[in-house]
């Protein structure tokens, strides 16, 4: 009963999402937001408590607390923010994909330069479409999708049965 309820709860927000994907992309970015911000503070004081044994990782951790503090408020109170970085992060991955199929598809990895080729190929899918994904509007429908799909198979799946053992 607990998992029918779950997979009503999820087809509801993905309904709401659909009809509203900048409604469901602030409140993926104000949780985002706030975990980031948390994460900040963590690494804010964990730098203050490193400075004293090695002085370099205390500086990196103070350095990369502080752009996770402004990166946290940002997404808090800026959606938008939240969703270019989904776009940016869609488009470096890509890049990585485009560099790791030329290296495979230069040294043959796995026997054929194909593998290279394909990684290249989905690296530059991801380049394109990426983009798309910092468009707020956009990243909201496909936030809502996932939910309403997520819920409608949740509902749909039949429990496996065990087979007692003998």
């Amino acid at each position: 009963m607990q998992k029918t309820g779950t997979a009503l709860v999820l087809i509801t927000l993905g309904l709401i999402v659909l009809g509203f994907p900048v409604l469901g992309l602030v409140s993926a970015g104000i949780i985002y937001g706030f975990l980031i911000l948390l994460m900040g503070i963590g690494l804010i004081v964990g730098g203050l408590w490193e400075m004293e044994e090695n002085a370099g990782l205390g500086i990196a951790e103070l350095f990369l607390g502080i752009i996770a503090l402004i990166l946290g408020i940002g997404c808090i109170f800026n959606p938008e923010l939240f969703s270019w970085a989904v776009g940016f992060l869609a488009w470096i991955i890509g890049l990585i994909l485009v560099i790791a199929g030329l290296i495979g598809a230069v040294l043959k990895a796995g026997g054929s330069r194909w593998n290279g080729v394909a990684g290249i190929v989905i690296g530059l899918l991801f380049m394109a479409f990426g983009k798309y994904l910092a468009i707020p509007a956009v990243l909201g429908v496909l936030i809502g999708a996932w939910l309403l799909i997520r819920g409608i198979v949740m509902l749909t799946a039949r429990e496996e049965m065990s087979v007692p053992e003998i």
